[in-house]
């Protein structure tokens, strides 16, 4: 995974299919959070903690962008969820801004997409 915050590297490569880049929100108060690639099992964790950061260093609403994530299984799921939680126990929130055909099809088969609206 390579995380990339405001031109800097967060971490090093960990998975090659998965991207994070976390620059300033286009409206005062938010963060965009840009994930490409697949989120599943083997980096969900990895992608939990660059939300949490954002969250955390930014002190903004984060607005994640998943137009370019080809797979999200369960585990990716239940990360943005908790990811949720964590920015709403913050005083925050987490909004999708966009996501591809994959991640849509998730959040409607489960019923969930609006919670990230």
């Amino acid at each position: 995974m390579t995380v990339i915050v405001s031109g800097r590297r967060l971490r090093p490569p960990e998975t090659a299919n998965l991207e994070a880049g976390v620059v300033p929100g286009s409206r005062p108060g938010t963060v965009r959070v840009v994930v490409s690639g697949e989120i599943d099992f083997d980096n969900a964790a990895s992608l939990r903690e660059v939300l949490l950061t954002a969250l955390v260093s930014h002190r903004a609403m984060l607005l994640v962008d998943l137009e370019r994530v080809t797979f999200c299984d369960c585990a990716g799921l239940n990360m943005l969820l908790a990811a949720r939680h964590a920015s709403l126990r913050a005083g925050r929130g987490l909004r999708i801004t966009a996501a591809g055909r994959q991640v849509e099809r998730l959040l409607n088969l489960t019923a969930t997409r609006s919670l990230f609206m």
